[in-house]
Parts: structure tokens; sequence; C-alpha cells
């Protein structure tokens, strides 16, 4: 298994207003701190299944981060205040999830572990 390597896109911190430093960096250490935890969680998987279920795991909760900050999109809107963090960080989480996705052994485990938590979970894909 190979060590996974996550970034911030440059062109997402190019897209932040000058005074958008501080989200920068935030940025860049949330996204230090997701590589290592997940890099530690595949050290100590036993096999590739294992290490895809625990990267799930953190994509799953990468999905739901990026809904909460889309959900925040319009309400910021709605108060007349700029989106623009929000909407920094909900591509964030999405980019993230599509860099998993770019490590060619981790994508094929990825589906295989999202397929199984379906029927785990008792969804067919006629319920979809």
């Amino acid at each position: 298994m190979d060590e996974i390597s996550l970034g911030v896109p440059q062109p997402l911190l190019d897209s932040l207003p000058e005074d958008g430093q501080a989200a920068a960096q935030d940025m860049q250490r949330a996204v230090e701190g997701y590589e290592q935890r997940l890099n530690g969680a595949i050290e100590e998987a036993d096999d590739d299944a294992e290490a895809a279920s625990r990267a799930l795991d953190l994509i799953e909760h990468f999905e739901t981060r990026r809904e909460r900050f889309d959900e925040f999109v319009p309400e910021l809107r709605a108060w007349g205040q700029s989106p623009i963090f929000a909407i920094a960080w909900r591509n964030l989480y999405a980019d993230l999830v599509a860099q998993l996705y770019e490590h060619e052994w981790l994508a094929a485990q990825l589906d295989r572990e999202r397929n199984a938590r379906l029927v785990e979970d008792g969804i067919r894909l006629s319920d979809l």
C-alpha cells in the first residue's frame, strides 16, 4: 500500500480574497492532519480492504463536511455576507475526495467497500 498524499489545490487558494491568509493556513493544517491520520490508519491496516474501509470513513466525513458548508452558502447570502470561505471549504472537501480516488489501488477498494456498506445497511439499488 502506497502512502497517500493530499494537498490544498493552488487554484482554490488563489480564489480566496487577499485577507484569506488565515483560512489558507487553516486549510493547509487541516489537510496535513487528515493526511497524517489517514496514512497512520492505512499503515495499521492488515490489508487493502481494511485500509479502504478506514479511507472510506474519512471520505464520509469529508462528504458530511462538504454538505454542511454547502448549506451555509445560501444562508450567508441571505444575510448579505460573502459565502467565499464556505464555498472554498466546500470545494476543498470535494477535491480531497477526488484526490483519494486518484490512487488506483485505493479507488477500486473504495468502490467495493462502499458497495459492501450499502448492502450491509440493507439498501438495494432499487431503493435508490
